[in-house]
C-alpha cells in the first residue's frame, strides 16, 4: 500500500480537502492518505514549508502532496514533482517543498507537471490542488514513473524559500523569529550549537533584547524547569530554538512577530 501525505492551507470549513481526497481515492484507490495539516494560515508558504519539513521525517517514504499556492493561475508559477531519495514531493514551485527536501537529502530529479497528461479534463484556474496536484500524486502512488508525469527540469531552477539566517558575533547571537504558534511560542532560526557558540549555557540566564527592550530568560530544557509566567529559551519539539513563557505567550510578552530580530546573550 502506497502512502500519500497531504498538507494544505484549505482549512476544513469548505469542501476543498474532501474533494482532493475524493480525487485521490478515485485515481489511487489502494493508497493510504494521511493528512498532516490543513490549518496552515492561508497563503502562508513559510509556515507550510516549515510544517512539512518538521513532519516528513516521521513518515515512511511515499508521495508527499503539499498545496499552499497563493500564485495559483499565474503562468510563471510551475507545478512540480521532486524526487528525494525514495520520496516524491508534489506541489507548487514556490519554495514550499524545499526545506523538507533539504532535510531529507537533496533533490535528485525535478519534473514540471504543470501540463501533465494526468491533469483532470475539466481544469479550473484556481483549484490546482484538485485538478493538477492530486491527480499527479495519485498517478505516482499508482507506480507511474516520475518521468512520465511531466517534463524534466533543471534542479537548479527550483524556487528556494527565503528565510532569515542567525549569526553568532561578539555580542552573542542575533536570531530572527521564523514563526509564532498558537500558544505564542516564537520559533527562532538559531540552532542549538549557535546558542552555545554565543556563550549561552543550559540552565543559565539569558538576556533577550527585542529592539531597545531587554528581558531575562532561562535557557531551559522544558517548561517545567521554570515557574509559571517565566520566559524561557529552549529547543522545541521540532529541534529548533524557541522563546516561550511557561503558561503564557512569549509573543505577547515580548511583542514578537515574524522576522523580528532577537539578540541573545549571556546574562
Amino acid at each position: 500500500m502506497t502512502l500519500i501525505t497531504f498538507l494544505s492551507d484549505y482549512g476544513l470549513q469548505d469542501e476543498f480537502v474532501g474533494v482532493c481526497h475524493g480525487v485521490l481515492a478515485r485515481l489511487a484507490p489502494d493508497a493510504r492518505v494521511i493528512d498532516i495539516s490543513h490549518g496552515i494560515p492561508r497563503h502562508d508558504v513559510r509556515t507550510g514549508a516549515l510544517t512539512l519539513a518538521s513532519a516528513l521525517p516521521y513518515f515512511p517514504a511515499g508521495v508527499h502532496l503539499a498545496v499552499v499556492d497563493p500564485d495559483v493561475g499565474q503562468r510563471s508559477r510551475r507545478a512540480v514533482a521532486l524526487r528525494v531519495g525514495e520520496r516524491i514531493l508534489v506541489g507548487p514551485d514556490n519554495g514550499l517543498l524545499m526545506p523538507a527536501a533539504a532535510g531529507m537529502g537533496e533533490v535528485v530529479e525535478a519534473i514540471d507537471v504543470t501540463r501533465s497528461e494526468h491533469r483532470l479534463d475539466q481544469m479550473s484556474a484556481t483549484f490546482h490542488g484538485r485538478d493538477v496536484f492530486a491527480p499527479v500524486a495519485a498517478a505516482l502512488a499508482r507506480g507511474e514513473p516520475l518521468l512520465q508525469v511531466g517534463e524534466p527540469m533543471d534542479v537548479g531552477e527550483l524556487v528556494e524559500l527565503e528565510l532569515p539566517v542567525a549569526d553568532v558575533d561578539g555580542q552573542g547571537v542575533l536570531a530572527h523569529v521564523l514563526d509564532v504558534d498558537r500558544f505564542g511560542n516564537a520559533t527562532l532560526d538559531a540552532r542549538h550549537e549557535q546558542l552555545l557558540a554565543g556563550g549561552l549555557r543550559l540552565g543559565g540566564p539569558v538576556q533577550v533584547q527585542v529592539g531597545p527592550a531587554l528581558h531575562i530568560a532561562r535557557f531551559a530544557v522544558s517548561f517545567a524547569d521554570v515557574p509559571a509566567g517565566t520566559l524561557l529559551l529552549y529547543e522545541d519539539a521540532r529541534s529548533r530554538s524557541a522563546l516561550a513563557v511557561n503558561r503564557g505567550s512569549a509573543a505577547d510578552a515580548l511583542g514578537l512577530a515574524r522576522d523580528d530580530a532577537v539578540r541573545l546573550r549571556p546574562e
